[in-house]
């Protein structure tokens, strides 16, 4: 799929009728794919956005390898960058960053998440911008009182960070806990966010 991505570039870049012909492929193409993804350079790196046509399905670190070979095992093989799928999440994701927006309204593809796992991001989605949690609550709050490293597996899986806030859950004593992408991220987003100073 890369390296018809690559010559539909190639092509536009001769522009005329073969641009217009490779963009109306890649539109009609759009309809056809079952996820679509793009990347986004924030301030915690660049993201790879992916989405199914119900919503946001994943977001990788730059970090994480093989995002778009597990999406095509665990979801569907068909996959292309289309980034016009992708315009409002990046745009949202560009106001959250700029600390213009404290809350996601693009809708969610939970079909990577599911069991408890999906009971912990479910509250650790109502956690407001600007406040915390522990590990302890949420699995409380899941259902689970004693299922605290339980539920930080499954904040460390969460395959929407940033959007689903698991950066804002702490220790019990109010230490920093681990992240997916990294506690220098973690930090990052609960100072931007003015959870810590």
């Amino acid at each position: 799929m890369k390296d018809l991505e690559t010559a539909l570039n190639n092509l536009e870049d001769l522009g005329g009728p073969a641009a217009t012909a490779a963009h109306r492929f890649v539109d009609q193409a759009g309809e056809l794919i079952d996820i679509a993804y793009t990347t986004f350079d924030s301030p915690i790196g660049t993201l790879v956005l992916a989405a199914t046509p119900n919503g946001l399905l994943r977001i990788g670190f730059d970090n994480e390898p093989g995002v778009l070979e597990d999406l095509a095992d665990r979801v569907s093989p068909r996959i292309l960058e289309y980034p016009a799928r992708l315009e409002e999440i990046r745009r949202e994701l560009g106001d959250y960053f700029a600390g213009r927006r404290e809350q996601f309204d693009v809708p969610l593809d939970w079909t990577l998440i599911g069991g408890f796992r999906r009971r912990v991001l479910t509250v650790t989605a109502k956690i407001p911008y600007g406040g915390v949690s522990t590990y302890q609550d949420v699995a409380r709050r899941a259902g689970q009182p004693k299922g605290a490293r339980a539920a930080g597996q499954a904040l460390g899986g969460n395959p929407i960070p940033v959007v689903i806030p698991c950066h804002r859950v702490l220790r019990s004593g109010g230490g920093m806990g681990g992240y997916g992408g990294g506690t220098a991220r973690k930090e990052h987003l609960l100072r931007l966010e003015g959870a810590i100073l």
